[in-house]
């Protein structure tokens, strides 16, 4: 799957559109961005970076990848 650089890798949130309205009621277009995160994550047992949105990290939708140990 290709990663899109502004969607959610887990539920494909992604860029909504609507208007902003003015007292005057002026009509201008405008777009609500999910909150995404670049996040290390497993998948296919490998490590990826990937953008997922904060709904996904806190419903805990998303398996990290651990920490590389540190060499001493």
């Amino acid at each position: 799957m290709p990663i899109n650089r502004s969607r959610c890798f887990v539920c494909e949130k992604g860029v909504a559109f609507g208007n902003n309205r003015s007292h005057a009621n002026n009509k201008t277009r405008r777009t609500w961005k999910p909150n995404l995160q670049v996040v290390r994550m497993l998948h296919g047992g490998k490590t990826v970076k990937v953008k997922v949105c904060t709904r996904c990290l806190a419903a805990g939708k998303v398996q990290r990848a651990p920490r590389k140990p540190v060499a001493a």
